[in-house]
């Protein structure tokens, strides 16, 4: 059967032009909830990798030379542990700046008694080398408290793994969602063809043939509705990052997509038509296989 009568057969204008539709918009919406997804996981990792073996001592005293000589002495000891890459007494006016939001201009105060903070970069991220820095900064200042930044912010880390699992669902969902309206369509087309399948068939075509037609159909309006919803979808995933970069976080920053992600991105028009042409030939085939 050559190509013009295969589009006699199936020429629906107004069927293809539905499915073209559907299928743009749910290869759009599926690229967005997989890039959020791609965007948060890449996120979550670069920010264990920053907050790995990463370490804040703090020295609380109401006294300023008291807390300062203890700070040095932690200081000290701090850069003779084998377990520490990297220390570093954080500045005064650092710390001003990060407590103006609560404090506004009082933070300046030198009267106020603000804790000295050092930073410690660890060589592993193991809880020894941690417990080994709390007991050698305890030795030399009892009052001292030593948090683990990953702590701080695993509720962060929890919430961007939630959000990369939820994306993964809702991708999922709009596969199946795909699936079925692909067979919805093609079950529509069989009824609507129905006479002259059954010419066809006393013809000589088989129902691998018949399925044949219906498959190409729905391959070309899953590649034709794919492209533009690929396109539109890449345009607005493109504006977002670049407002996002905009805000200058490093941990929104971290959330950029990597060539892999967009390989991944790239791939899905191509795995939505392998899907559409697959769920479209094995409805038709069962359903000619039961009811003609």
């Amino acid at each position: 059967m050559s190509r013009a009568s295969e589009r006699r057969v199936l020429d629906e204008a107004g069927g293809v032009r539905a499915m073209t539709w559907v299928m743009a918009i749910m290869l759009f919406l599926t690229m967005l909830a997989a890039a959020l997804g791609l965007g948060t996981a890449g996120a979550a990792r670069a920010l264990d990798r920053q907050l790995a073996g990463r370490l804040t001592v703090q020295i609380i005293d109401g006294d300023p030379v008291r807390r300062d000589a203890s700070a040095a002495r932690v200081l000290a000891t701090l850069r003779t542990l084998p377990e520490v890459t990297r220390v570093a007494a954080v500045d005064r006016a650092e710390l001003t700046r990060l407590l103006r939001p609560w404090l506004g201009s009082d933070g300046a105060d030198p009267g106020l008694p603000v804790p000295a903070m050092i930073d410690v970069d660890l060589g592993g991220q193991d809880d020894a080398a941690v417990a080994a820095v709390a007991r050698a900064v305890r030795g030399v200042a009892p009052t001292a408290r030593v948090d683990r930044h990953e702590t701080w912010m695993s509720p962060v880390s929890g919430v961007m793994r939630s959000l990369t699992l939820l994306a993964l669902g809702i991708v999922l969902l709009m596969a199946g969602a795909t699936a079925a309206v692909v067979v919805l369509a093609a079950r529509a087309g069989l009824e609507t063809h129905r006479a002259t399948i059954e010419v066809m068939h006393m013809l000589g075509s088989t129902d691998l043939q018949v399925a044949r037609l219906f498959q190409r159909r729905v391959a070309i309006d899953a590649a034709i509705g794919g492209v533009a919803g690929a396109g539109v979808a890449i345009a607005v995933i493109l504006l977002i990052m670049t407002r996002l970069q905009g805000l200058g976080s490093e941990l929104l920053d971290g959330g950029r997509l990597s060539s892999t992600d967009w390989a991944t991105l790239g791939a899905m028009p191509i795995g939505f038509i392998v899907l559409a042409m697959v769920a479209a030939r094995a409805t038709i085939v069962r359903a000619m296989r039961t009811t003609l």
